[in-house]
Order: C-alpha cells, then sequence, then structure tokens
C-alpha cells in the first residue's frame, strides 16, 4: 500500500513539473503514473550499476556526478516512455533535483503521518 502512495504522490509531482518546466511534456495522468513506475523500476535497478562503474569519478566530484547519473535515469526514462518527454541533458538535470526534493518533502509528510 505505502509503495501505491509513493507512486501516486511521484505520478503527481512528475505532472506538476512538467507543468511548470519548459522542456518537460508530459501527456497525462496515466502517463504520469508510468514515468513514476519506469523511474521506481531504473532507480532499483539501473541506478546502483552506474553508481558501482562510476565510483571513481563519483569520488573525485565529492559525489556530484551522482547528479549526472540521476539525469541519465530521467533520461532514460524518456526514450522508454512515449508520452513523456525531456528536450535535453540540463533540462533533465534540473527535472530529477527538482523531483528528488520534491520527494524528500512529500514522503517526509508520510512519515509523520505514520508515526501518528
Amino acid at each position: 500500500m505505502k509503495l501505491l502512495i509513493r507512486l501516486l504522490i511521484t505520478a503527481g509531482i512528475v505532472m506538476l513539473l512538467a507543468h511548470f518546466l519548459t522542456g518537460v511534456a508530459v501527456s497525462g495522468y496515466t502517463a504520469a503514473l508510468i514515468v513514476a513506475l519506469v523511474l521506481a523500476v531504473l532507480n532499483a535497478i539501473v541506478k546502483p550499476i552506474l553508481i558501482v562503474l562510476t565510483i571513481p569519478i563519483t569520488i573525485l566530484t565529492l559525489g556530484l556526478f551522482l547528479f549526472v547519473i540521476n539525469a541519465c535515469i530521467v533520461l532514460l526514462a524518456d526514450k522508454f516512455i512515449d508520452g513523456f518527454a525531456v528536450n535535453g541533458f540540463w533540462t533533465a538535470l534540473l527535472f530529477s533535483i527538482l523531483l528528488s526534493i520534491s520527494q524528500s518533502i512529500a514522503y517526509s509528510f508520510l512519515k509523520e503521518e505514520e508515526k501518528k
């Protein structure tokens, strides 16, 4: 149940970010839900592999290269989903940063409700 709520929240955030960012387009809420699901799968499977492969450059950049990996994950999701489009790398980077911040804030509200 918690996973479903997180996917719905992420889909809402994707829709909101697509509305405000000019380089991001989502065709509808169904596409946003698919984006949330694909991003979850890519973050669970592909991202750890990329992190292990890029450990030296991540250490050299003091972890800032993880932002590049997040942007690559968003661009990869763009290639997989027809109703989702990101114009370029910098837009994907901004989208991934804003998505991460928004998810952190939204998920913190979920944790507050669980404690009550």
